[in-house]
């Protein structure tokens, strides 16, 4: 009975987020507490356990890289990089997308990925004001391209840390397996955005040269702000890179950074807090509560443990089927708690078919959970972040304008990542 109130309310939430009738913050939240006042899930199972509650580490990694971003602003460091770009790319918007994405891409390699848009967003929207383009198809462009280049390590993707620790794999591992078809996806995905936003790359001669006249230099406001929070900001970021050595976890990291950021600088607590997105973490606590639910009731397990058996041992079809089954699931619930669900009944596949066969099974959920995040708009972590900022500085991007390339996107590369892995490993 639970997991039936459980899959109803998981449902008719996901038709409101489809439809926007309600704002999505507001459905969540609600969708959560009927989890709770129907006693589906419980406080204990909603806020402290590991693989059914919140996820605090993605809420305070959220968090403390919203503040470490909001100190950022103030500089005038990502006015500095708008106009840096605009001229590098001489104004030519499909130029310009292909840079944004590729070095979004490159960056959530070994960042996450919601570090990467926090960082890359504020960039986009200045530099597409300067050269008067829609913002919204850039930002779309970005978050996709953060998703593939996510897959790319074991750092790169959360879910990639839980399948290295399960599947005893390394850092080499992935970047053996996983990064090199990572860059042909992103190869294939630039060629796409050539045709799927084409209508988005709209050239003003006047704007590209008032742009290529601008001095960057000038854009910077506070050069000793700038230091220190360029010195916090490497710090942030090679500890997160070195995550698997340093063994902090992501969240740690990202709190710490904002704490010495907010105490070795005059910007105040409050002016700090100011760009902080609570809609956006509201929203991720009521969705993890709810997809919490649905592991705690063993909705998420029959779905997993139903894709095993379905393959009776035959490592081609479990693969294709890990793949398309990790894709369409991620699509939308999150990925972490799938994962984290599935890699135990993966840890058994591998185990029946030999360990050196049977690891291309890790690279098929690894890549479904991945490239699936693409294909909703709350598929990924990274997806509900750039749809708040976007929201914030009046750009709307609606649920369906998001999964509509989302959903060609995600069936592009995961149809052309199965033929890669059973041509490489079946």
């Amino acid at each position: 009975m639970a997991a039936t109130l459980a899959v109803i309310i998981f449902i008719g939430a996901y038709v409101l987020f489809a439809t926007e009738w309600v704002h999505r913050t507001k459905v969540a939240l609600t969708g959560a507490g009927l989890m709770l006042l129907l006693r589906i899930t419980d406080s204990d199972a909603a806020f402290f356990d590991e693989t059914t509650g919140i996820e605090w580490n993605v809420i305070f990694l959220l968090l403390g890289m919203m503040i470490v971003v909001s100190v950022l602003r103030r500089t005038g460091v990502f006015e500095y990089i708008a106009i840096w770009c605009a001229k590098r790319s001489r104004g030519r918007p499909y130029r310009l997308m292909v840079m944004l994405t590729v070095l979004t891409a490159l960056a959530s390699a070994f960042l996450d990925n919601v570090t990467t848009v926090l960082l890359f967003a504020p960039v986009t929207l200045l530099v597409c004001e300067r050269l008067g383009l829609p913002p919204v198809p850039y930002l779309i462009a970005e978050v996709f391209a953060s998703n593939i280049g996510g897959t790319a390590t074991l750092v790169g993707d959360p879910p990639n840390i839980i399948i290295a620790s399960r599947g005893d794999l390394s850092f080499n591992d992935f970047l053996l397996h996983m990064a090199p078809w990572s860059v042909v996806l992103m190869v294939i995905f630039c060629l796409m955005c050539r045709w799927m936003f084409r209508s988005a790359f709209v050239y003003d001669p006047e704007r590209v040269e008032a742009v290529m006249a601008l001095n960057e230099r000038e854009a910077i406001k506070d050069r000793s702000l700038l230091v220190r929070s360029l010195v916090v900001l490497g710090g942030v970021v090679i500890a997160l890179a070195l995550q698997p050595v340093l063994h902090y976890e992501p969240s740690v990291v990202a709190l710490i950074g904002a704490g010495i950021l907010v105490l070795v600088t005059d910007v105040t607590t409050n002016e700090a807090l100011a760009d902080v997105e609570w809609p956006t973490l509201a929203f991720f606590a009521g969705l993890f509560i709810m997809v919490g639910s649905l592991v705690e009731t063993g909705v998420v397990g029959q779905i997993s443990e139903a894709m095993a058996s379905a393959t009776s041992g035959r490592l081609g079809l479990a693969t294709m089927l890990l793949l398309g089954g990790s894709a369409g699931l991620s699509a939308v619930i999150d990925n972490i708690p799938y994962v984290a669900t599935m890699s135990p009944v993966v840890s058994d596949l591998v185990a029946g078919v030999g360990a050196d066969d049977g690891q291309v099974l890790w690279w098929a959920l690894a890549f479904g959970a991945g490239l699936g995040g693409n294909a909703t708009a709350i598929g990924a972590s990274a997806n509900v972040v750039v749809l708040g900022l976007a929201e914030r500085a009046g750009h709307r991007i609606g649920f369906w304008e998001f999964t509509r390339y989302g959903l060609v996107v995600t069936l592009v590369t995961v149809g052309v990542t199965a033929p890669y892995l059973w041509l490489r490993y079946l």
